[in-house]
Formats: C-alpha cells, structure tokens, sequence
C-alpha cells in the first residue's frame, strides 16, 4: 500500500509539474508570437515617425490586447521609453525588463516584476525598411494568470489521483488478505525464517535426526544422520526394516515409537546415544522423531579438545600482547615473550636490517639482524642480541627466507645444513641441550620482512606438525604488527620529509614585520599544519597559519595543495574574508574528487588569514575554525582579539567576515595552531592561559626568543599533534617616504601631477627614475580619470621599491593587450608593463587601486635603510 500511494502521489506531482510547465511555456509562446506580430503590422513604422506616436499606437495596442488574451503590449524606443501602456500613467517611463538581447536582434524572455506585478514578457524588435532598429515591443502575461489555469486543472488531476489510489488499495487489502489466510497469518518474512530454521536444524547440526512416519517408513533423514548410519541416498520413503546395514536393536527401537533417552546402539564401529520422541504431541502429523550422537568421537575428541583450548589461550593472549605499540623492536620483543615457555624453551626473532630502518627488507637471508632474544635461561650460546647474522645458504633459515615456508628441524643433532652455519656455536647449543627447531618466515603481504625461530630443550619430545601450525599462527599475528610499525615508520620520516619541504624554508625580505616561526611535528605523526609569509603589494605583507585535518602523507598532501593555493589567491590582491572563500570552495571541491575514493577520508581545515599595511599601520584579519591569535601590546599586556568566527573550510554555506584593527608600531601578533594550546591532559583555557603568561611582560623581546619561550612553557616532552607559530613585530613606514596627492577629475591636471611626482623623487634623491614614473604616472591617472570615476588619488611609497599607487571610485580594471597597427589607443599599458618591475589592480570597498612598483637604484643607500 505505501508503494501504491508513493506511485499514484509521484504521478499527481508529475501531472501537476508537466502542467505548470506547459502553461508557462505556452504564456511565452503566446507573448513572442503577439509581440512579433505587433512589430510587424502595417503601420507600426509610420506611426513611429510621428510626432506623437503614443496617440496612435495606444488605441492600437489596447485593441490588440484585448483581442489576443495578453495582459500587456507596449511598444517603447531604443532607449526602453513606453509609448503605450495599459496603464496610460506609465507612459513616457522606463520599461522595466532587459532590452540589451533585443537591441542586438534577438527575441528575449523573461519574468520580472513590473508595473502589473509578477509577469512573463518577450521583447523583440520593430526595423525599419532599411533593417535598422527603431523601436521595441513588448507582450506578455501575469504570472497569477498563468497559475490560474494549472490551479482549474488540478481537482481533475487530484480526483483521478484519489480514484486511482482508492482502487489499487481496495485490490491490494483483497490480495493482502487472501495471502494471510493462506499462510496462517505469518507474513513473508517469518516465512522465510521458519524454512531457515528448518534447513538449520536439519542440515547444520551435528546431530543425527530421523523422522519415521506411523507405519515405519522413514521419512527424513539429515546429513548427519545419513553418515553415522551410512544410509543409501534412496533411503527416504522406504519401510526402516527394509534397510541392510542397521542393528537390528537400532531398526526395533526406530519402528517402535516408544520413548528414548540415550540408549547406546552400535552402528558399524561406532556406538550412537540415539533419543527419541513422538511428534503427535504438539498437533503434528503421528510418528516418532529420532536424534543420535556418535559418543565414540566425542570421547576420542575430549583429550584433543583440551590441548586445543590451551593453544586457543595462548593465540587469544598473543593478540592482546603483541602489536601493542608501532615499534619494530618492541614488538619483536613481545612475540619472544609470549611464547616462552607455553610453547618453546627459546625463541629469537631476525629481521632484515634494512626494516627496522623503515624500508623494504632484502631479498636474500644475508644482513639479518638478531631483534630479540628470550628464553627460560640467560645463559644459552645462541646468537646475542643486535647481532648482524649472514645465515649460509642450507640453513632452515636461509631456506625459509628464500621459499616462504616454514622449515621443521625435529633433531638439531641430525641436521647437517643448520650445522654448518658455525660448527662451534652449533655444537654448543647442542651440548647445552636444545634440539628442536622450527623456523618460521615473518611475512606479510607478500613481503618477508625476517625469521621467527622456536627453540626447544627442557621436553624431551621433539616438534610436531601441529606445533609447526600453531607457531605460523603466532608468527602471522606479530608480521602484520611488525609490518605496521615499519610502514609506520617509512610513513612518518617521508611524511616529516614532505611536510618540511612544503613549509617555507627561508621568509621573503619585506619591510613591514619582524617575523620569527617554528614548526614542530608530532612524535605520533605528522599532521597539515602550516604557515607563510607572503608579501603584498604596496609594502603590505599576509600572514598565513592553518591547519589541516588529519595525519600523514594525505594531510601533507592536502597542506601543499592549500598552501600553494593561498599563494596563487594571494596574488589577485583580494580581502581576507574573499580568500578564505576561494579556500573554502577549493577544500569542497578536494573533497568531491576524494569522495570515490574509499580510503580517503574528508577533507577538513582551519585557517587564519591576515594582511598588514605599514602605511596605514592597519591589519585586516579573518579566520575560518581556527584558534584566535594573540596580541602583545607595546606596554607588555596580551589581548586576543574578538574576531568573528567562520566555519572551518569545507564546510560551505556560510561567510567569512574580516575586522580591521590598528596596531601601534611594535605590536607582536602571535599566530599558532591548536596543537599548542590543546592537550590532553589539561583544558584548553588552561593553555591559552600559559600563552597569555608566556607573552606578557616581554614587549621588547625579539620574536625569535619569544618562539622558544612559548614553546619551552606550552607543549609537553612528546606532543602529540603538530605545532605552527608564528610571532611577527610590527614596523611602520615614515611619514617621509610616503606622498599622497588629490587628483581633479580633469585631464589638465596630469601635468601638474608629473611636476609634483618628479619633485619629490628629486627630493629622495631618485632622480634616475623620474622619467619612467612620468611615464607610468601619466598613463595612470589618465585611465583613472577618463575610465573611472572621482575621488582620484595618488600615493608615492618609497621602500625596497619604488610604488605607485593611483585610486579611484570605479571598479572597472583595465586589461594589458597588443594593439593593432591602426588603433588609436592600447598602449599605454603595455608601456607601464615594460618600464615597471611589476603592476597590478586590487580591489577597495570603495573602488580600485592600480599600482606599479619599479625597482630602486643600485647605489641608492636608502634601501637599507628601509630594510
């Protein structure tokens, strides 16, 4: 019944959206195919040219809107300026519609909200004979008319809907209830468990069961059964008397239908306690059913039982001891001692040296190294531990390493290839009495990483095959831990590796901070922490901190891609709020293309974005999910500032906000990530706490004694996530090495400009590059006044370079291009790019500024200075 209704109300949906559907796109056609006919009527052209052409065209298009079923035609001039409407009022005004498409000759739909309301309207354009355009006209409907003719349609679509719906569900109770009748009430489910548990019982057990009938024939026998009696496969439905092969106690007892409790009967060699019952009691058919169990196994198999318990217990307690840490040697070590002395005298583990250095082991059984040694005694003459060993080709562990099979040496004695290994220390291990031996490789996925040798010397009875399977089983749990731990450790030096090599490994020469970072990674793994210093420009710089959910290869990984993604955002000059919304869409867009792939989890990060200006001694910063940074102030005190907290990256959906603050010269901003405020053990107030401490009462400090100091106070021996800080004093630009005109919105002005910026340069002593500022000065404030649009500023900042900043209200940029050999213009820019170091546009909240920075001279010494 639920899928009856889900399909009768999906079909109501589908009705009612084709509906709505074709309605609207009838109202367009409708609209286009009035207006075109309206713009190409007789008389449109000439009552066009006349002086008022709203006298003639209203009557018209009233008539025609009456007749065609439109709720509107208005017919308007290039400039959109009605000359009719139903509404005379709004005649004379500005259509309200996009009429661009139109004025290009194309046809264009669309739905606005106009002077009638919510409508849908086409404009298409009215040419004169000569094919130019002349006017416009428009046709169109209200949007509540269009929906008025789906709203009469659906008590039609609903009543067939209900119709449809009370049908099918009067057939499906008919049907549901004839099934339940027929099936006792048990519905499909408990069905199929009933036929389950009987093919169970049945067939799973390992119990014989028979079911005779009233007259003696057998009339089911299971799987059990038919092997304990070694019955025939004709045997069902045959008379129980008729089988050869029975005892004749066992056949009387099966056709007699008395009760049974464990009675012993022979069968063959074996001796069955067979139980038996009648099946009438419980309202089945009459007849007996019968269950046997072969007690002669049962005995033979109680001694072998207990010996499989104690290896049970001995693999049960290997799981929980060994692998408990991701260390080689550790857990090699672990292996020996579990199994001395439940299972061997001794036992010593050799690894190829090149694992525990992380790395693939060798391909031969030369270079082993004696990992671990543990046994009942100290004083056995086997190899010591951390020993190099190069095992000779016809030892069991040269053979082992080679083949990939466990070797079984039953008498050490009588073993000339592991003899010759060293004919002195083997004949002393004999004479010290081990002699037993079994050799097992160290292998997992497909790789052998070493040897596993069991040693036996206080039982006298040699190795067996069954040891030989319990000691792979023991061996097979410690070589995945094995593995795991130097997989762990190639993982964790190349992670550390690729993680060092995607920080910034030395801070750009800029002006504006004095920067000190470190990076810390953790002792478990590294994670995606990072920083950056990126300069900007106008002396501006952007500090960079950000963190990167997760640990290992993928989250350094994912570190560089974001890194070298702030760096390219970082170029177009945007707000910090825009970036981390350009990181944002690029962390969802990492985790669209992560999503197929089922190892690669999600892709989280936080981030904390700021850009200081030395000119304006102003720092814009947002943050998205990422720790405040902290402030010291020039009298010693630590504040964090209140930022607006954004979502962390990823996340999508919510936006990002920047707060603009005002730092005195000598201010330190402190940047950080989470790893070294939180911890386990303590609260993460308690850490922002030690932070405040560690930075309060030190303004003079240097930033690079400030990062020890933060670090000695906050994180522990072994941290156990990554560390980014970054601590950056602040620096000012003199009043001396800035000037800033106001510029009239007047070309004549340009001159004045150039006089003014070669003065100044005079006076810094910068005359060598007057002549290319003049030029780039000139073709700047030209763009700004002819393109754009007033206030027109210019500023002149003399750092490590010389920049020229001109502003304006207009966000229109200007694009570099090759003009042709007969344009009149192109080229200005072109030059700028050819005489500057570089040049660029960002954006302001209230318009643009384009910059041009040329490089200084050589000889001028005031870069130093700067510096």
């Amino acid at each position: 019944m639920a899928v009856v209704v889900l399909l009768v109300a999906s079909a109501m949906l589908v009705l009612v959206l084709q509906s709505r559907h074709d309605s609207s796109t009838e109202a367009k056609h409708r609209s286009i195919a009035v207006a075109e006919t309206f713009a190409h009527s007789p008389g449109v052209h000439a009552a066009l040219q006349t002086p008022d052409p709203s006298k003639v065209l209203q009557p018209l298009t009233e008539k025609a809107r009456r007749a065609t079923g439109v709720d509107f035609i208005v017919v308007m001039d290039t400039k959109g300026i009605r000359y009719t409407h139903p509404k005379p009022d709004r005649i004379g005004k500005r259509f309200v519609g996009t009429i661009e498409p139109s004025l290009a000759g194309r046809v264009y739909t669309e739905s606005v909200h106009g002077p009638l309301g919510h409508e849908v309207q086409a404009v298409v354009p009215v040419r004169d004979p000569k094919g130019k355009i002349e006017a416009l006209v428009s046709a169109g409907l209200k949007v509540k008319n269009v929906t008025n003719v789906v709203e009469r349609q659906l008590p039609i679509i609903f009543g067939a809907g209900a119709a449809a719906l009370a049908l099918a569900t009067g057939g499906t109770a008919l049907v549901a209830r004839r099934l339940r009748r027929q099936t006792h009430r048990l519905g499909p489910a408990e069905m199929t468990r009933m036929y389950e548990h009987h093919d169970a019982v049945l067939h799973a057990v390992r119990e014989g069961v028979l079911i005779v009938g009233n007259d003696g024939q057998l009339m089911l026998a299971n799987d059990e059964a038919r092997r304990l009696l070694e019955l025939p496969p004709d045997a069902e439905g045959r008379p129980i008397s008729e089988l050869t092969g029975l005892d004749p106690g066992m056949i009387k007892l099966l056709t007699s239908g008395r009760l049974a409790t464990d009675e012993v009967h022979p069968a063959g060699e074996r001796l069955l306690a067979v139980n038996q019952r009648p099946t009438d009691r419980h309202g089945g058919p009459e007849g007996t059913v019968a269950t046997l169990r072969d007690s002669t196994e049962l005995r033979a198999l109680y001694g072998k039982a207990e010996i499989a318990r104690e290896r049970l217990k001995l693999l049960y307690d290997a799981g929980l001891r060994i692998g408990t840490t991701l260390d080689v040697v550790r857990t090699s070590e672990e292996l020996a001692k579990v199994a001395v002395p439940r299972f061997a005298d001794f036992v010593t583990v050799d690894l190829s040296d090149p694992v525990l250095r992380g790395e693939e082991p060798a391909s031969t059984g030369t270079d082993m190294r004696r990992t671990a040694v543990h046994g009942i005694r100290d004083d056995h003459p086997l190899y010591e531990l951390d020993r190099l060993i190069d095992f000779q080709p016809s030892t069991p562990q040269a053979r082992g390493f080679g083949s990939g099979r466990s070797e079984l040496v039953p008498d050490l004695a009588d073993a000339p290839g592991w003899l010759a290994q060293d004919p002195d220390r083997t004949q002393l291990v004999v004479e010290y009495g081990i002699h037993s031996l079994i050799v097992v490789p160290l292998q997992a996925r497909g790789v052998i990483l070493g040897m596993a040798n069991f040693w036996r010397s206080e039982k006298p009875e040699p190795f067996e095959e069954d040891d030989l399977s319990l000691a792979e089983e023991l061996v097979a749990r410690a070589a995945v831990s094995i593995d795991n731990a130097r997989r762990y450790t190639r993982e964790h030096t190349r992670a550390v590796a690729l993680q060092r090599s995607l920080l910034p490994r030395a801070l750009p020469e800029q002006s504006a901070l004095d920067v000190a970072h470190r990076y810390l990674p953790a002792l478990s793994g590294v994670s995606g922490d990072w920083f950056d210093v990126i300069p900007l420009p106008g002396s501006r710089v952007a500090l960079v901190v950000g963190d990167v959910v997760g640990h290992g290869l993928h989250a350094a990984a994912t570190m560089g891609r974001l890194r070298t993604a702030v760096h390219n955002f970082s170029t177009l000059d945007l707000p910090p709020d825009e970036i981390l919304n350009h990181l944002d869409d690029l962390v969802g867009r990492i985790d669209q293309e992560e999503g197929a792939v089922a190892s690669a989890g999600v892709v989280g990060a936080t981030c904390l974005y700021a850009i200081y200006d030395p000119v304006s001694r102003r720092c814009a910063m947002a943050r998205a999910g990422h720790p405040v940074p902290a402030m010291v102030h020039v009298d010693g005190s630590v504040s964090f500032p209140d930022l607006p907290a954004g979502p962390p990256l990823g996340l999508g959906g919510m936006p990002f906000e920047t707060a603009e603050l005002e730092l005195p010269e000598g201010t330190q901003l402190v940047l950080y990530t989470d790893g070294l405020i939180e911890e386990r053990t303590r609260d993460i107030d308690v850490g922002i706490e030690l932070l405040r401490k560690a930075l309060a009462s030190h303004p003079d400090r240097p930033p690079e004694e400030s990062c020890q100091a933060v670090l000695d106070e906050l994180l522990p021996s072994r941290p156990r996530d990554d560390v980014a800080l970054l601590i950056a004093r602040t620096r000012a630009i003199p009043p001396d090495q800035v000037a800033r005109w106001d510029v009239p919105s007047d070309p004549a002005a340009v001159a004045d400009m150039r006089a003014a910026v070669t003065e100044k340069l005079d006076e810094w002593g910068l005359s060598e590059v007057a002549f290319a500022m003049e030029l780039v000065i000139s073709e700047l404030i030209t763009n700004s006044i002819r393109y754009g649009s007033a206030p027109v500023t210019v500023q002149l900042l003399r750092d490590r370079a010389l920049t020229c900043e001109v502003a304006d209200g207009s966000s229109t940029s200007p694009h570099l291009r090759y003009a042709a050999t007969m344009d009149e213009g192109g080229r200005g820019l072109f030059l700028v790019a050819q005489m500057t170091e570089r040049w660029g546009t960002r954006y302001t909240p209230g318009g643009k500024v384009i910059w041009a920075e040329l490089a200084l001279p050589k000889s001028d010494e005031s870069v130093e200075g700067a510096g």
